[in-house]
């Protein structure tokens, strides 16, 4: 038993002493390198950096964005759901018919909604609302422009 016990203990200290080497070794290299120390600004799960502040998505088309932001909620066929709160349909919505409204609503919230588009470029903002507006049974052909999204922030 004193011989496990002592085995044990043996085997712990040099655990210790080689986290702590390898500790102290680290330390040295970050010294002689600040800049591999920089604390990262992509977090786990987060790839391109879409959700650390100050940056924006890496979607190219409307739908991308959709399929990546919208539809968590408002669900992949935009009839919207009721669950953990009331996420509205966006399919056959009448209120899109004026592309300023749903451009306001991505780029400030609205109710519950946070406002998605202050992490989305103009052009991405723009791109999303005409997505919508033109899919899921909605037919408005009057597209919004990045211009317009830039005045409506």
């Amino acid at each position: 038993m004193k011989i496990q016990t002592l085995t044990l203990l043996v085997t712990a200290t040099l655990a210790s002493g080689v986290i702590a080497a390898g500790a102290m070794a680290q330390s040295v290299a970050d010294a002689a390198n600040p800049a591999a120390s920089a604390v990262p600004t992509v977090k786990l799960g987060d790839a391109d950096g879409a959700f650390v502040v100050g940056s924006t998505f890496s979607e190219p088309t409307g739908e991308k964005l959709y399929r990546r932001v919208c539809a968590a909620c408002h669900m992949p066929d935009a009839k919207g759901a009721v669950g953990a709160g009331a996420y509205p349909a966006l399919a056959k919505n009448p209120k899109l018919a004026a592309g300023g409204y749903p451009l306001y609503v991505v780029l400030h919230g609205l109710n519950g909604m946070p406002a998605v588009g202050s992490m989305m470029t103009d052009q991405q903002a723009a791109d999303v609302v005409n997505y919508v507006r033109t899919h899921f049974g909605n037919k408005y052909k009057d597209a919004v422009t990045a211009a317009e999204a830039k005045a409506t922030r």
